[in-house]
């Protein structure tokens, strides 16, 4: 498992970094206003559609069965599975793709009723161009989810690299384009023509394949669909808080949607890094397991990858909360977007880190559910969240008058909901076993994230004390993590025989 998921964590830390390159660089070039507002907005079109139809959706309604017959040798009847669920989902595709580009104008203008004309239309016309994408990443999306079930991370972890390599490479060239956004939205539309030829290649070194067939309506196919359907019900209510959040903050201060997607990205590192790439390799492991009838062998692969989740993202959360602002004006405070804008997504940052460890953790508590085929009881949970979600984010931006930071808070309180109704779940079924190794492991574990959140606050101000000026934040983050890391790794040190660390235990 440790090996699978350094693969998969490796590939997810590029695609971070080359992810955090792109970040950095659309903050220099397109600033913190309407440029970067209209682009963030088109930008998340396609993604939001692609949690819909996506890894999201794909992976736990088709990948236990995909896995489930691989397991059981018969791989004739996996592929003709694959084929018809590929077929329909691309006529699906077609069909939403068609709607989008005519409809757009209107989409925009509900998700941001508070911008301007100008506003509205720049962001339809760059919407238009990047909608094409997921259409583009389809076969990529069930080609990953395929690869990952018998067992091959590495490319499906690799491919979404050639966006932030994309976006780069436009943004560089943005001198040839009418403006910056317009070079980051055509990267993007470049950047799924890349990953799908990727992923033609990686699966043809797998030996696996996808091709177009007549759409049939096989028990198999129906029990697919009932499951998606639950599923994609579920992912449709998590697409709809990020379009609160978009709909709340187009009546907030011009550039607030700029500042609230700078936090989720610095948020998403250690998210999609660890808790994204655990998720990945214990879904498949666990259906595997299940189909072969291992339920204590599922119950301990889950346990480990709770601990590791836990370990690796509570000594995030703290340092977020103990210094957000060193962060965001660190990474961000640089060309056109300023060091006011870094401030306001440093709010939203620690509003965030409240939630990483939730967010992590959804992943892993859901594959309870997931590996057993079963899709309604995560999809129910996450409604409820979801609903929880924006009341409160409603509440602590207009009632409370948090502004930013209740956009941020009221999903990383949605989050805690959902984990929390998702482990009651289970654990009242007899489905969720939290064994003794997990408790054991939980006071080093917090104790870990408290040093390496008190360390990182003592670092960067010591950091910044002795290198004031332009720099000193640099400064600031590099003491922050000399002294946070240092702590994490004396504490890991020091307790690693309650850590589920492989060899690194002994």
């Amino acid at each position: 498992m440790y090996r699978k998921l350094l693969s998969v964590g490796g590939f997810t830390l590029l695609s971070r970094i080359t992810g955090f390159a792109r970040d950095i660089l659309m903050a220099w070039t397109l600033g913190h206003g309407f440029l970067s507002d209209a682009f963030i907005v088109a930008f998340l079109f396609p993604n939001y559609f692609r949690a819909v139809f996506g890894e999201g959706t794909l992976n736990p309604a088709f990948l236990p069965r995909y896995a489930a017959l691989h397991a059981k040798g018969e791989t004739a009847e996996a592929a003709a599975f694959a084929n018809q669920i590929f077929s329909w989902q691309m006529a699906a595709q077609i069909v939403l793709l068609v709607v989008a580009l005519a409809a757009m104008p209107l989409i925009v203008n509900f998700l941001a009723p508070g911008w301007t004309a100008d506003q509205l239309a720049m962001t339809a016309e760059l919407a238009r161009i990047s909608f094409p994408y997921l259409i583009l990443t389809l076969v990529a999306v069930q080609l990953s989810a395929m690869l990952n079930a018998i067992q091959k991370f590495w490319a499906a972890a690799a491919w979404s690299n050639f966006l932030n390599v994309s976006i780069i490479g436009c943004l560089l060239a943005a001198d040839h384009f009418p403006n910056a956004a317009y070079a980051a939205v055509l990267g993007v539309l470049g950047a799924g023509l890349l990953q799908l030829v990727f992923m033609l290649w990686a699966a043809g070194q797998g030996g696996i394949g996808l091709k177009i067939v007549m759409p049939r309506w096989t028990p198999q196919v129906k029990e697919f669909f009932v499951a998606f359907g639950l599923v994609t019900f579920g992912a449709a209510s998590v697409v709809v808080a990020p379009l609160v959040d978009t709909w709340l903050a187009s009546y907030l201060a011009q550039g607030s949607r700029t500042a609230l997607y700078y936090a989720d990205r610095i948020n998403q590192l250690p998210l999609g890094v660890l808790g994204i790439a655990l998720g990945t390799v214990l879904l498949p492991e666990m259906s595997a397991l299940l189909a072969k009838g291992r339920k204590s062998d599922s119950d301990a692969a889950q346990n480990r990858s709770a601990v590791m989740v836990l370990l690796l993202t509570l000594p995030f959360a703290a340092v977020f909360i103990a210094i957000p602002g060193t962060i965001m004006r660190a990474f961000f405070a640089w060309g056109a977007y300023s060091r006011d804008a870094a401030d306001l997504s440093a709010v939203a940052l620690a509003a965030y880190g409240v939630g990483l460890p939730a967010m992590a953790m959804v992943r892993i508590v859901s594959s309870t559910f997931y590996a057993r085929h079963d899709t309604a009881t995560p999809a129910r949970a996450t409604v409820t969240a979801i609903v929880c979600n924006i009341l409160l984010k409603v509440a602590l931006v207009w009632s409370a008058g948090l502004g930013l930071a209740g956009l941020a808070l009221g999903t990383s309180l949605g989050a805690w909901i959902n984990v929390a109704l998702l482990t009651w779940y289970g654990h009242s079924r007899d489905l969720l076993a939290i064994e003794k190794a997990f408790v054991r492991a939980m006071p080093p574990v917090l104790l870990a994230a408290a040093v390496t959140g008190g360390g990182a606050w003592f670092g960067a101000a010591f950091g910044t004390q002795m290198m004031p000026g332009r720099y000193a934040d640099l400064f600031g983050l590099f003491g922050a993590l000399l002294c946070g890391g240092t702590g994490f790794f004396a504490v890991v040190a020091l307790f690693r025989g309650r850590l589920p660390l492989g060899r690194l235990s002994r």
